[in-house]
């Protein structure tokens, strides 16, 4: 009998208290030796671009890569790297993989760039559109989605998605790219209408600008504005030489 119990609280201990599978061990942390050489790559890739090398800062990154292979911030860099180089297609191949392993909307937004600049205008909508359901608070996903549209030949979506990226930051240029579209599409009310609303944008710039100025002379000390020196009142041998000089009449 004290045999079956036995049996049966290994059993018992086995299902509910033994764990169904072994732990995943952490992942060992990286050395600083290795984290160094990294930076540098890092520092080397990015220096290499400032200065127009591709060729540099391509090895910098690919040995990036080489290392850590899940870097996605490896491969928008390296995507960038090759649209520059207009090798179109490996810089898209990089902005997918980058988006694949993480879901950032830079990529995507990178990746529809690509797409608008060789053409592929379906693509290039679907990737703005995917951007701006991460990040819709960013007023160039909505003016590249809007080139997009305009390629398609639907100037309303275009404008719709100029509104929202003026409606997030109110420009002069982004009212300019509406009134463009309204003349091309020969609607002279909407295109009156939007210059007016341009003139309006342009008196609200000017009187920030005023203002800005004006708080800003308000923060500086008067000791510290620019002002013509004073004189300095003749004294000692200066009013003594005056005095002599003078002709008595």
């Amino acid at each position: 009998m004290a045999a079956y119990l036995v049996i049966l609280i290994f059993t018992v201990y086995l299902i509910f208290l033994f764990p169904a599978e072994p732990k995943v061990k952490k992942e060992e942390e990286k050395s600083p030796k290795y984290k160094a050489q990294m930076k540098k790559l890092w520092a080397i890739a990015q220096t290499s671009m400032k200065e127009r090398k591709p060729f540099r800062a391509e090895k910098a990154l690919l040995t990036i890569l080489k290392f850590d292979e899940k870097n996605a911030a490896a491969y928008n860099r390296l995507g960038i790297l090759y649209a520059k180089g207009q090798k179109y297609d490996e810089a898209v191949e990089c902005f997918e993989i980058a988006q694949s392993l993480d879901n950032n909307p830079a990529s995507i937004h990178n990746a529809g760039l690509i797409y608008l600049e060789t053409g592929a205008y379906e693509k290039a909508e679907m990737a703005f559109l995917q951007a701006i359901e991460l990040e819709g608070d960013v007023p160039a996903r909505y003016i590249a989605l809007a080139k997009a549209e305009e390629k398609l030949g639907r100037p309303k979506k275009a404008v719709e998605a100029l509104e929202n990226a003026y409606e997030l930051d109110p420009k002069v240029a982004t009212l300019r790219q509406i009134l463009a579209i309204y003349e091309d599409a020969g609607d002279t009310e909407l295109a009156t209408a939007t210059s007016a609303r341009i003139e309006e944008q342009i008196i609200k710039d000017n009187e920030i600008k005023r203002k800005r100025v004006l708080t800003n002379m308000k923060k500086t000390p008067v000791s510290t504005r620019t002002a013509k020196p004073l004189k300095k009142p003749a004294t000692g041998a200066r009013v003594i030489k005056t005095h002599i000089g003078r002709k008595r009449i």
